[in-house]
């Protein structure tokens, strides 16, 4: 057997050692949740049902930190600005410290109103749509992370209850009127974050990656960046990530944020004025300005995430134990003890360490190429999003909306580039025919592998030639070929959209199928 052969036999084996170690390590997280609930739980009656749903939550839970928590670290990532390793540990953390800290004391059962739960008076019936509905939503989201599609959780258990509260109950259990806004989320979530990404990057690009002067254009301009993006995130956390430990008002959030971001604006001035001048006057230099906001956002974002979407995986959990140790029936709202809550938190951090990293990728680095400057906008826009939908009442997804930003981000950098493409081909046309063609060519090849930020320099330079810059037919064709290249991959964007499309239809008909088949089980 050759070297080669022996290689790749040992490449192999390393993978399939990996798989095993963290197939391996999300078992005995499953085990540690069943010996734990069958252990305090010993005295329940239907003491097995217990136990299924909780090894089905913690299932839930690895999920949602496989699959969800991409969408916060995965732009800080794909900035290199920090580590995969670096953006797991700091997931992880903040993740769990928002489920525990600020996850609260009662969660709703039912995610959205969906369907009430008073429509289902047998407590078994009710067990059983709650548990089918975790399963169905867990596999979906398993389902999606294998495919490295990114999709909303919140919509995968909300398809879940849907599905088996209709086949419990029948089509008349479902609020339509809920399930009208979620559908409308899909559009409205994705186009407000882009937009807004769009916008601020937009900024950005006038007003400092345009200029000749980056760095001190810089120095004036992210220090504003900086104060907005504190605002922003002071406000987000006071209004979703402690909203169950303190009520703030929506005005007091906005003026706790302003107060924050003046300050913010005071603080780091001096300090971007000390570093700029040890900056290099290029992107890459003014990109290390947003390195610590982006950390910071990255933290900020899931502990926020792990205050409300802890939920998704301990809710209707949350709903079995209230049903199994109470005498009534299923509630809408359930005190929820502190054993389920960390349930939730250590499943989402261990599915992030085991599984996140496939995800991460695909949201860093997949849809579009990022850099810090732009991985900033997409944070800024989620942050913003959220609170402009807090106010009006609109439906939203932190997913939809952290990946609407991304794309936005991308499609914003093909408009640019296309709109210098066609402004230079203009000039060049216009000195066709003339001698320097050495001269031009060696420019156009400059300008087909510059950055899409040194092209506005290289018009200029191109303007000053005059009518020394000569270019031919085919030299145009390379000049458009260079430009018209998509920065948004189209494939990711068709597999992302085609996810987010079915998610709660198939979390649905899974979540029905298994409700059946527990009935099955479960009937005399």
């Amino acid at each position: 057997m050759k070297v080669k052969d022996y290689l790749q036999i040992e490449r192999a084996t390393n993978i399939s050692r990996s798989e095993v170690g963290r197939l391996g390590t999300a078992i005995l997280f499953v085990v540690a949740v069943i010996l734990y609930t069958g252990t305090r739980y010993a005295h329940v009656d239907q003491l097995f049902l217990l136990i299924a749903a909780a090894v089905i939550g913690a299932y839930m839970a690895m999920n949602i930190g496989a699959n969800d928590v991409a969408n916060n670290v995965g732009p800080a990532v794909g900035s290199y600005a920090l580590t995969l390793t670096g953006a797991i540990v700091i997931a992880a953390i903040f993740e769990a410290a928002g489920a525990i800290i600020a996850g609260g004391d009662v969660v709703s059962t039912v995610k959205k109103g969906i369907i009430d739960p008073a429509n289902v008076p047998d407590p078994n019936v009710f067990i059983w749509v709650m548990m089918g509905a975790l399963i169905g939503a867990a596999l979906w989201l398993n389902t999606a992370t294998w495919l490295g599609a990114p999709v909303s959780t919140t919509h995968s258990i909300v398809g879940g209850v849907m599905g088996a509260g209709i086949a419990a109950v029948g089509w008349d259990v479902v609020n339509w009127d809920s399930m009208g806004k979620i559908a409308l989320s899909w559009v409205v979530s994705p186009v407000t974050g882009g937009v807004i990404a769009a916008l601020f990057l937009f900024i950005l690009k006038k007003t400092i990656f345009f200029k000749d002067e980056l760095v001190e254009n810089a120095r004036r301009v992210v220090p504003f960046m900086i104060g907005i993006m504190t605002w922003a995130f002071t406000t987000y956390i006071a209004l979703k990530g402690i909203k169950k430990l303190i009520k703030i008002d929506f005005s007091t959030a906005m003026l706790i944020g302003l107060v924050a971001g003046l300050a913010a604006i005071i603080i780091v001035r001096p300090m971007i004025n000390a570093a700029a001048p040890k900056l290099e006057n290029s992107t890459e230099g003014v990109n290390k300005l947003f390195t610590i906001p982006l950390i910071i956002s990255a933290a900020l974002l899931s502990f926020a995430h792990g205050a409300n979407d802890v939920a998704n995986a301990v809710g209707p959990l949350a709903g079995v134990v209230d049903a199994l140790t109470q005498t009534e029936g299923g509630a809408a709202k359930v005190a929820i003890p502190l054993w389920v809550m960390v349930i939730g938190a250590i499943g989402i951090s261990i599915g992030l360490a085991l599984f996140g990293p496939k995800l991460i990728r695909t949201v860093g680095s997949e849809i579009t190429e990022l850099d810090r400057s732009r991985a900033f906008c997409i944070a800024l826009a989620a942050a913003i999003t959220v609170i402009i939908a807090s106010q009006l009442g609109m439906p939203i997804s932190s997913t939809h909306v952290a990946l609407g930003a991304v794309f936005g981000v991308g499609f914003l950098r093909e408009f640019l580039e296309t709109r210098m493409g066609k402004v230079v081909e203009d000039v060049l046309h216009k000195h066709e025919g003339e001698k320097d063609f050495a001269i031009a060519e060696q420019v156009l090849m400059t300008f087909r592998n510059a950055p899409p930020e040194d092209k506005q320099r290289m018009l200029d330079e191109l303007k000053k030639m005059g009518p020394e810059a000569v270019i031919d037919a085919a030299e145009r064709k390379v000049l458009q070929k260079a430009l018209k290249r998509q920065l948004v991959h189209r494939a990711s964007l068709l597999k992302i959209v085609s996810a987010w499309i079915i998610t709660v239809p198939v979390s649905a008909v899974l979540a029905a199928l298994f409700y059946f088949v527990l009935r099955g089980m479960m009937l005399p």
